[in-house]
């Protein structure tokens, strides 16, 4: 005889995300990684889907300030915490400097992998407003570019890093 198990049901929970200054309310499983709710639920599709292990750097999203895999997070460990997408970069119709930086030295390629090293960059520069070159280079560890755009992401960090003396963002 053999036993028949009822199928698994996925637990449901609101849960409350504070995500770009705004709070936001849905109903998820709490074991859901936070990209997957921030592209499906939110429609915050600027994080991108790289390789699903928290090892190339699209997904990158700040946590309470810290630069964080978003992918391998879950959803469920989030809640009550400052979380900020690219989406939430540009205030009141202006480019943060690191955003502006990017396209002025020509930083991206294809623009895949942008987002995530854009959240890594803010993410070093709230920590350390004048960065060393292996500042720069220990924070982007693991943010891929496959077009090989590196030294102008490096560039790039340190242009924001002098524009932003004058008082971070």
């Amino acid at each position: 005889m053999s036993a028949t198990f009822p199928e698994e049901v996925p637990m449901t929970t609101i849960t409350e995300l504070h995500v770009n200054g705004t709070k936001h309310r849905l109903e998820a499983d709490p074991a859901r990684s936070l990209l997957s709710v921030l592209r499906d639920d939110l429609d915050l599709s600027g994080s991108k889907y790289g390789c699903g292990e928290g090892r190339c750097g699209a997904c990158t999203v700040t946590i309470d300030g810290k630069a964080t895999r978003s992918c391998t997070t879950q959803v469920g460990d989030c809640a009550g915490k400052q979380i900020a997408t690219i989406e939430g970069l540009e205030k009141d119709g202006k480019l943060h400097p690191l955003q502006e930086a990017f396209l002025e030295v020509g930083a991206m390629q294809c623009g895949y992998c942008t987002p995530g090293m854009l959240m890594a960059g803010v993410a070093l520069l709230r920590k350390n407003a004048d960065p060393t070159l292996q500042d720069i280079i220990r924070a982007m560890e693991g943010n891929i570019c496959r077009c090989g755009t590196y030294a102008r992401i490096i560039l790039a960090i340190r242009k924001a890093a002098q524009t932003l003396k004058g008082g971070a963002r």
